[in-house]
Order: structure tokens, then C-alpha cells, then sequence
């Protein structure tokens, strides 16, 4: 791994933030205590953030209601080296390291997770978009190959879990209830409602029920969205040794899809939707959106079998109804999936020192029965295909983690990988004759892991790791929009070298975060699109990508703590995030001959920064600025066309109090964007005919309340 890349930066970063620390405690500034340690899950083990040796990075329930909760791109984009994009409203894209190569839209390339429910499809793709970030209280973000225990994949894993009850408060109380209703509204027609129910015990048994409304015009022509979202969620413990828990969430989703734009275009009239000719009608002609209606149901059982045993099982069902008119094809896709995921624990001794092993598999299969028809003026006409789609992947794998003398903690761990894909093509009006069919069962893989942690003092670790990944390619890639299917998209894979350390200072007043990486791809799979703007994937040799991530957060100034001790916590902390990437193709010719080694990785800026303040005051006043900058990034394999640098400034304030210790009231307002900025968030990669820019919304505004009662 080549260092030198990382020196510069690290030498002249200010102090960063770690976004994965829980929400601060009030602290005295004569007697400061530390801020509280997290605890992730990490690789399987529920271990404090400083005991994992890997990439981790958490946004609590505290950094998401900081920004307007109709998007969690702003809350996500606070940690360095991943970036949630949207392309259109309600369109997201998720980058962990440079996975956006891949990803032109949707999620890609990233294992998810919903609570312990597999919410990555069995066709490799992620629906964030089903989800409404009011419901969402955690994301655990795991960066780069995790394939020796959450399977394929080489940009990394994301844990979802949405908000839980707050426990009892009142001592002996043995169960607390609450319920909560919310609206807002802001500018391009925005326009939230939420409700929620929730009851929790002493014991750790829950229940909560939200839905969540959402409905917004759009900063462009074509880019109005509507989202329902009811979300039910519980645990119960039905015997000392046994826990149970329950996921339900149905979503109706409808979106619209405004289309990339040229630099003129972008330039000239950013919030107009893609225009055409009468030869090819625009998105607004063709009535280009996305509509889906999806439910899920888990169930996840722990049973403790002694005190150095236990089972965690997780099973579940999901179906999906699509229905989608792009600028060519109408399509129609109705998906029927489910799964499960086991795994074995042991923590117990070996020579006098702790040892956890774990041990277990997830086997995840889908059926899509997928058709395709002409789209004129939003409405399908002459069927192109009819597939049938069957999917099977599944994995096991074991790990281990040994307390070593001296403080050092060493983790081993493994998976054996397998995919499937059965393609029938029942009726085509294309050359492929009726009854074609392809089958791709991907050659199994073995995903080793090794990493070494070392306490260098009571408050500060160091890890060093070697991780390998590989990821084969989704269906939407073996099976683009234009009718084709591929048989020769191979998987990439990836190895991972990677150092870091965390840890506090100046008496757990300052938290810190920092990595050195280096991923080394082969087969790497890239994207470009044709004339009808439809994408397809290609393998383009190997990519290097190396960089620095740092991150940090402490106080500047806190009064003395209060005697009240349900006032709200006050001071002023300081948060920033940042990261370098020096990404690079290695051997890569393209389709034309032309040969791109050397080139930036399409999609990925070399610099982002994400700086803020929190500032909160015994009344319940608070102010939470925040900045953040993208540096200039390429747009194309070529590196001949480049999307401009920017800087974004946006602030919320608002008034927190909980009064008469049951009613909690929370009158917010805020502003994006506030200098107006013209930018483009979520572009496309190797865009045909340089439409590349889907620019994001200008300056806009946003304001409610959230009310509470408990009992």
C-alpha cells in the first residue's frame, strides 16, 4: 500500500468527527466526563466501536434529525468515504470507496441489512427508497469486503434499524408508552405527515408502530414523489432465555424520473426535465416514473442456550410489484423472495484468555416474472420480452475473535459463496427466438478475513486487517433494459489492506477516527449507456483504490451541568469528516480500443469534507449548521468531461422541551443549499450524448413540529 498518497492530507486535516458515537451526555467543564462508547455489531459481535477492528461508522437517531427528514442523503454523507446520492426525488444511489462505478442507479454492490433481515434481493440490488427516514434510528456502516460473514460484495455491508422506544424512565416503572404525531412542510410542495405508537418494558420487550406520508412536487419538471410507509416492529422474551422479533413494513411508492441533462441544458434551465424530438419523445412525453409496492415480514428468534451458547435465526418473505415507464420500455416486474440467515455463538476461555466464535449461513431465492413493452406516451404497448427470472444465493461461514496477551485481539474469519441465475424467455418480439433461456451458476468462492487489534492505551486502539470480497453481477446487469442477456458479465473481486485507529483524548472531551486503505479490484464492472440511455455493463480489468478517512468530534464549550437533570444537554460541539481517494483504473481498454489506464475512477471525488456545529442550550433552544464539500470528479471513463466542485451550506434550529414530564414538543425549522447553489447530485456515469447532469434542488426551506405523550 503506497502511504505517501496519504500523508498530505492527514498532515494538514483539521479535528474530524466520529459520527459513530451516541448522542452526548451534559458535561462540566471543570470535571468533563467522557463521552459515552459505542457499541456495534460490526462483524457478528456486539463489541465497543474501539474493540472492532474495521471501518465503522454509525449515524444515530441524533445525526438524522439534525437535517430534514426527507432524505437521509444529508445524515449519511456526514460519514467519510460513503455517499448517498439522489439521482431523481426518492432515487438513491449508495457509494462506499468508489462502489458508485457500478451503481448508475439503485443500490449496488453493498450488502443491506434490515435489522437481521437480508434487504439486499436476491438479484443483488437494495430498495433504500422503500424506506422513510423518520422510521430509520441507526445505520451501521461497514466499509469495504465483508464477504467472511455477510457474503458477496466489495464495497461493504449497511445495517438499517429503525427508531426504538425510549425504556422506562421512572424508577420501578415496569412499562412506558408514548405516542407521537409530526407535519411538515417545505419548499417544492414538500409535504410530511408521521405518526407513531410505541409501548416498552423494563425487560428490553417493545412495540412500536409508525407510518410515515410524504409527498412532494419536485425541484424539476418531472420529479414529483409520493410515499406511504406503515412500518411494525416488536420484541418479546417469551422465556428467560429466548427472544423474539417481529419486522413488518409495507410501502406504495411513486416517483418521477426527470432524466439526465446536457452542460448546456444544466446550464441554461436546471430544473427542466430531459427534452426530446418527435423522433424520441422526452421524460415528460414518455411519462417517465417508477411505482412499486412492496411488503416485508421477518422474524428473527434467539434462544440462549447456557451461558456460553446461543442460536440467532432470521427468516423472512418479500414481494414487490414494479411498474416502470422509461424513455423506450415500459416494464412490469412482479417479485416474489425470501430467505433466512443462522448462526451459532460461543463465547467462553482458552487458556484462561476470551475466545467468541461464531458459525453459520444465509441462503436467500427470488422468482421475477419480468415484462417489457414498448412505452409510448406512458402507456405499454407491443410486448419486447417476457423473462422469468430464478434466483438462488446463499453462503456459510465461520469466524473467530481470541483475546491475545498484551491487548491485542485477533479475528479470522471465512465464507464459502455460491449464486445462481435461471433466465427463461417465455415470449420476445426481438431476434431471441420464444422459449431462450440462460443459465449462470457463478464458480463458488472462499472470502477470507484477518485482522489484528491493539489497545495502545486505555482509551485508544490501533487494527490492522486483509480482507477479500467478490461480487458477481445483479440481474439488472446480466439483464439490461434493451432486451439482451449476457453471458459473458463476470464476478469482480477485490482484496483490502487496510490500518487505522481510534479512540479519545483530552479526557474523553475529543473522539477520533482514522483509516488507511487499499483496494485492489479485478474484473472491475463498469457502465456506459446507448443511445436509448440505457445502461450496460461491461468488465474493464482493475482498479486501485486507495485513501484516507478521518473523522472527529468534541466540545468547545459547555456551561456547568445543570441541577435539573431532565434539562436538555447544552453546549457547543464541533463535528467534522473527511476523506481522500486516489482512485485509479489499472489495466482497462475500452470497447473502442482506447485504453484508460491511469484515469480517475469515473463518479468519485478525490476530496470530501463535512463539517458542523451542534448548539443546544438548557431551554431547549438549538442551532445545528453544517457544510459540505465535493471536490471536482469525472464523468466519464475518458476523463474528458468533469462535474464542478461545490460547497453546500444548510442549518436547522428549533426548540426541544419535554414538559410536565410526559408531553414533548419539537418546533423545527431549517434551510438547504442556502447560497443557491447549482450543482449535481447523483450524475450519470458515461452518459450517451454527454447528458450527464441531474442537478439537485436550488435553495429551499423546510418547518413543523413533532408531538409527543408518554404514560
Amino acid at each position: 500500500m503506497q502511504l505517501r498518497y496519504f500523508l498530505l492530507p492527514l498532515l494538514t486535516l483539521p479535528a474530524l468527527r466520529l459520527a459513530a458515537q451516541q448522542a452526548p451526555t451534559p458535561l462540566d467543564t471543570l470535571n468533563a466526563r467522557a463521552l459515552p462508547a459505542a457499541t456495534v455489531v460490526g462483524y457478528g459481535e456486539r463489541l465497543p466501536l474501539r474493540r472492532t477492528a474495521a471501518a465503522v461508522g454509525v449515524v444515530d437517531n441524533t445525526i438524522i434529525q439534525r437535517f430534514n427528514e426527507n432524505s437521509l442523503a444529508s445524515a449519511v454523507n456526514t460519514l467519510p468515504g460513503v455517499r448517498l446520492e439522489e439521482r431523481a426525488t426518492g432515487s438513491y444511489r449508495i457509494s462506499v470507496r468508489g462502489s458508485t462505478l457500478r451503481s448508475p442507479f439503485g443500490v449496488r454492490n453493498v450488502k443491506m441489512y434490515y435489522f437481521d433481515i437480508p434487504f439486499t434481493e436476491a438479484n443483488g440490488t437494495s430498495p433504500l427508497n422503500i424506506l422513510d427516514p423518520a422510521q430509520i434510528g441507526r445505520i451501521e456502516v461497514l466499509k469495504g469486503p465483508a464477504g467472511s460473514v455477510y457474503g458477496a460484495g466489495t464495497g461493504g455491508v449497511v445495517r438499517l434499524e429503525n427508531r426504538r422506544p425510549t425504556p422506562p424512565v421512572l424508577a420501578g416503572a415496569a412499562s412506558q408508552g408514548q405516542a407521537q404525531v409530526g407535519y411538515s412542510v417545505g419548499s417544492f410542495g414538500l409535504r410530511r405527515f408521521t405518526a407513531a405508537v410505541e409501548q416498552s418494558k423494563a425487560n428490553g420487550d417493545y412495540f412500536r408502530a409508525q407510518y410515515a406520508h410524504q409527498q412532494l412536487h419536485g425541484y424539476r419538471v418531472q420529479s414529483a414523489l409520493r410515499r406511504d410507509v406503515f412500518a411494525l416492529d416488536g420484541q418479546t422474551s417469551p422465556t428467560d432465555r429466548q427472544t423474539l422479533a417481529v419486522h413488518a413494513l409495507y410501502t406504495d411508492l411513486y416517483y418521477q424520473l426527470p432524466g439526465g441533462l446536457t452542460r448546456a441544458q444544466y446550464e441554461q434551465d436546471p430544473r427542466q426535465a430531459r427534452p426530446g424530438t418527435a423522433a424520441a419523445p422526452g421524460t415528460v412525453a414518455q411519462r417517465a416514473s417508477y411505482a412499486s409496492q412492496t411488503g416485508l415480514l421477518g422474524l428473527t428468534h434467539e434462544y440462549r442456550i447456557s451461558d456460553k451458547w446461543r442460536t440467532v435465526a432470521t427468516v423472512y418473505g418479500r414481494s414487490t410489484s414494479v411498474q416502470t415507464p422509461y424513455l423506450v420500455d415500459w416494464e412490469r416486474d412482479a417479485i416474489l423472495g425470501g430467505g433466512g440467515r443462522a448462526a451459532l455463538h460461543y463465547r467462553g476461555l482458552l487458556a484462561g484468555r476470551t475466545l467468541r466464535m461464531q458459525g453459520g449461513g444465509e441462503f436467500q431465492a427470488s422468482f421475477t416474472d419480468s415484462r417489457s413493452y414498448q412505452n409510448v406516451g406512458g402507456a405499454p404497448t407491443t410486448l419486447r420480452y417476457d423473462d422469468e427470472i430464478r434466483t438462488r444465493t446463499g453462503f456459510v461461514f465461520a469466524q473467530a475473535d481470541y483475546e491475545l496477551p498484551a491487548g491485542f485481539l485477533l479475528t479470522a474469519g471465512a465464507s464459502y459463496n455460491r449464486l445462481r441465475y435461471q433466465i427463461a424467455r417465455i415470449s420476445s418480439a426481438a431476434t431471441n427466438p420464444t422459449g431462450y433461456g440462460v443459465e449462470r451458476d457463478f464458480q463458488p468462492q472462499v472470502s477470507p478475513r484477518l485482522a489484528l487489534l491493539k489497545e495502545l492505551t486505555t482509551n485508544i486502539s490501533a487494527y490492522a486487517s486483509v480482507s477479500t470480497g467478490f461480487s458477481p453481477p445483479t440481474e439488472a446487469e446480466l439483464r439490461p433494459s434493451d432486451g439482451t442477456i449476457s453471458q459473458d458479465l463476470q464476478a469482480e473481486r477485490g482484496t483490502s489492506y487496510e490500518v487505522g485507529s481510534r479512540g479519545t483524548l483530552l479526557g474523553g472531551r475529543l473522539v477520533f477516527d482514522m483509516a488507511l486503505f487499499d483496494l485492489e479490484l479485478r474484473n472491475t464492472i463498469v457502465s456506459r449507456s446507448n443511445a436509448q440511455g440505457i445502461q450496460l455493463f461491461a468488465n474493464a480489468g482493475d482498479t486501485h483504490q486507495r485513501g484516507a478517512e478521518v473523522a472527529a468530534s468534541g466540545w468547545l464549550w459547555q456551561p456547568p451541568t445543570p441541577p435539573d437533570a431532565a434539562s436538555p444537554a447544552a453546549g457547543l460541539r464541533a463535528w467534522a469528516s473527511y476523506a481522500y481517494n486516489r482512485f485509479r483504473f489499472g489495466s482497462y481498454e475500452s470497447a473502442t480500443g482506447q485504453q484508460y489506464g491511469g484515469n480517475q475512477l469515473t463518479g468519485t471525488a478525490p476530496h470530501t469534507l463535512s463539517v458542523g456545529l451542534d448548539f443546544s442550550q438548557a431551554l431547549g433552544f438549538y442551532l445545528s449548521p453544517t457544510a459540505g464539500h465535493q471536490a471536482t470528479l469525472p464523468l466519464n471513463d475518458a476523463n474528458t468531461d468533469y462535474a464542478a466542485g461545490y460547497w453546500v451550506f444548510g442549518s436547522r434550529a428549533g426548540w426541544r422541551r419535554t414538559l410536565a414530564g410526559r408531553l414533548s414538543l419539537d418546533v423545527y425549522g431549517g434551510v438547504e443549499n442556502a447560497t443557491d447553489r447549482r450543482y449535481s447530485l447523483g450524475n450519470d456515469l458515461n452518459a450517451f450524448a454527454s447528458k450527464y447532469f441531474q442537478p439537485a434542488p436550488g435553495r429551499n426551506w423546510y418547518g413543523g413540529a413533532l408531538l409527543g405523550w408518554r404514560w
